[in-house]
């Protein structure tokens, strides 16, 4: 589906649902029913975040930390194409993952009814709502019949509506990084339900850690092997630097411009050691042919398409340096120890940049962050001059440092 579309529904359809829904929640609260007590602990807790695979790898710390305090079991609910980012985690049994497709209206529609009966019958206790400004998952914590449900909750800021299924509401922060912001979403149900707002306590970035996902010598042998059956120079001791000029269909605006790419792609390339792989998948292939038709060098390889989540994540274990707009690329990065150079523009790396060893490239306009948790994350700018104003000479000098 359209992401405009999903918007469209969501807002035309969710406010509404979840002031009628809202108004039964009351209802039921004067009465004691369905609220997590004092002293609760959840033995089944699943976390919700369908879109952004960027995010389920910044959770991470938020699901080893419902680990720790509850000894739980943990459930993650995902659209279906974003799985491997959770199973990539290796926290979450993959029999313990939901999914809902999202590629057409129908699937959507059978997959969330199938889910909402599968969280009733593994009698799920506590949901952690992971999403920003989704109406639709905010009504999966309704359907979910848990006791308790954490989430950003707006108070008195303008932010989305998203009725008040909360028990223990959370204002969003944004002025810490969303990894505390999820921290913080655990750590709520430890707090007073009573608390306004959530969260009475410091979560420290110091409590953030990320997860590592290495890979064996056979893994990349294969990967390797791969690129070798377009470039055979390639050998085990060669310098690889990696662009992804894509992002999300949710935000293309976050691109850096195609040609600051194709001119940075032919500036990396005058080190006659290095070999430069563009990444995407099948469907962004575009922009990579078009950065290999502008360099015209065969050391520049285009690798759309070509490998699967794992292999990318071998790929990056291979490689010295990755140059990417601010998407999920970014943050599967973390994930291995390679080099992170990202370009930010409508959003703020003080919120979303990566946590591994990273560099994050940021004009810092006036007008930037222009998409957020209060604004469903559309903006109404069509030009991204926080972006053009990012130099190919200042992204060209960090990467010759870092290979």
């Amino acid at each position: 589906m359209k992401v405009d579309f999903m918007r469209w529904v969501d807002f035309y359809i969710g406010v509404p649902v979840c002031f009628l829904l809202s108004l039964f929640v009351s209802v039921e609260r004067v009465f004691g029913l369905r609220r997590a007590k004092k002293g609760f602990r959840p033995k089944k807790v699943l976390f919700i975040e369908l879109s952004e695979m960027g995010s389920t790898i910044l959770a991470y710390s938020a699901m080893k930390k419902a680990k720790e305090l509850f000894d739980s079991e943990l459930y993650f609910m995902i659209f279906k194409e974003n799985e491997e980012s959770v199973k990539l985690l290796d926290i979450i049994p993959e029999s313990n993952i939901i999914t809902i497709r999202s590629k057409s209206l129908f699937l959507f529609f059978i997959d969330t009814l199938s889910a909402v009966f599968k969280m009733r019958r593994l009698k799920i206790d506590a949901v952690i709502d992971l999403e920003l400004f989704s109406r639709f998952t905010s009504l999966l914590c309704f359907f979910s019949g848990a006791k308790a449900v954490v989430g950003f909750y707006r108070y008195h800021m303008e932010g989305l509506y998203r009725g008040n299924f909360q028990t223990h509401r959370v204002e969003y922060n944004p002025h810490y990084h969303i990894s505390q912001g999820f921290m913080s979403l655990v750590y709520a149900l430890e707090g007073e339900i009573k608390e306004r707002p959530m969260l009475k306590k410091k979560v420290s970035k110091d409590e953030i850690v990320r997860a590592k996902v290495k890979s064996d010598a056979a893994a990349k042998k294969k990967i390797l092997g791969k690129l070798r059956e377009i470039n055979p120079s390639i050998d085990d001791n060669s310098k690889i630097v990696l662009l992804n000029p894509n992002a999300s269909q949710l935000l293309p605006i976050r691109k850096w411009p195609l040609d600051r790419f194709m001119k940075l792609a032919s500036r990396i390339l005058e080190d006659k050691d290095v070999f430069l792989v563009i990444t995407g998948t099948k469907s962004e292939g575009e922009d990579a042919r078009a950065i290999c038709s502008y360099v015209k060098d065969d050391r520049c390889i285009n690798f759309t398409g070509k490998t699967s989540f794992r292999e990318l994540i071998d790929l990056y274990n291979v490689s010295q340096v990755i140059v990417t707009n601010d998407s999920g690329p970014a943050h599967f990065a973390t994930l291995t120890d390679i080099m992170i150079v990202v370009l930010f523009g409508p959003e703020t790396p003080k919120i979303y940049g990566p946590l591994g060893d990273s560099v994050c490239v940021y004009s810092d306009f006036a007008c930037s962050p222009c998409v957020s948790a209060f604004n469903h994350r559309k903006t109404p700018c069509n030009r991204s001059r926080c972006l053009e104003a990012i130099s190919v000479d200042k992204v060209y000098d960090i990467v010759k440092e870092s290979i």
